[in-house]
């Protein structure tokens, strides 16, 4: 069994949040909300989410999975107001999720789950540099990097207590450093990695330039991106692996 009801502007940040990696996904249905958890084709980039029961006007769920296609769900939300509310329910005879809003009514066939790419383990990894950082300091850094470079590295240096961004193109290159005073919070340790930049781009379509994120770093790991949605009612964690730079 699964009814819920749940604003447009929350579902369509939750749905957004696993769409820049993914276009298909598996949802678990659990008895105090639902949760999230896929890795991209290339084994790349990660998402983990979750969506508690509080951030829904109704929620009424005993368990199971369901397969959805992304982009055809959003869709179907995006057509709501972000202030309209969108009712669910699962028809466990047809394997169908029926979506009502404001008088519109849409019948989506599901995903059988087994065909849906395996969920990743998202490894527990004791990282040395952690920085807590404004959305909008995280867009500025992806977009001046864009501009010269594919790659970017994000990096803390603990004796200066800075978190920095470097992007080497083949004329120009992009340096932005934030102290302690600039950041919301910092844990100062050696870090440095080198990521692709496009799925840093993509994980930062997901992330409110309002908001706080609480970034993961080491030497050469893979980096750890965590952000509250929904009001503090739900999470997401980015987990996106390194490139490797050879000497």
């Amino acid at each position: 069994m699964f009814k819920a009801i749940v604003s447009a502007e929350t579902l369509g940040t939750a749905l957004d949040s696993v769409s820049v990696l993914v276009d298909e996904c598996k949802i678990h249905l659990e008895e105090d909300g639902i949760a999230i958890r896929a890795v991209d084709p290339a084994n790349v980039g990660m998402v983990d989410l979750s969506l508690d029961d509080a951030a829904f006007e109704s929620y009424e769920a005993d368990g199971g999975i369901i397969g959805v296609n992304l982009s055809r769900l959003e869709d179907i939300v995006g057509m709501a107001d972000s202030g309209q509310l969108v009712e669910l329910e699962l028809d466990e005879e047809t394997r169908k999720l029926h979506i009502q809003i404001d008088g519109l009514e849409y019948t989506l066939a599901l995903i059988d789950p087994d065909s849906i790419r395996q969920e990743p383990d998202i490894p527990d990894l004791d990282l040395p540099a952690e920085v807590v950082i404004e959305g909008s300091d995280i867009n500025r850094a992806v977009t001046a990097a864009d501009m010269v470079s594919d790659h970017i590295a994000l990096g803390v240096d603990e004796s200066a207590e800075t978190f920095y961004v470097e992007a080497e193109g083949d004329t120009d290159d992009v340096h932005f450093e934030l102290d302690r005073e600039d950041l919301i919070d910092l844990q100062a340790g050696e870090a440095r990695s080198l990521f692709s930049l496009d799925y840093l781009k993509d994980m930062n379509k997901a992330i409110a330039k309002d908001g706080e994120v609480t970034t993961e770093l080491g030497e050469e790991f893979p980096v750890k991106m965590h952000f509250d949605i929904a009001e503090g009612q739900g999470n997401v964690t980015f987990m996106l692996a390194p490139r490797i730079q050879s000497d």
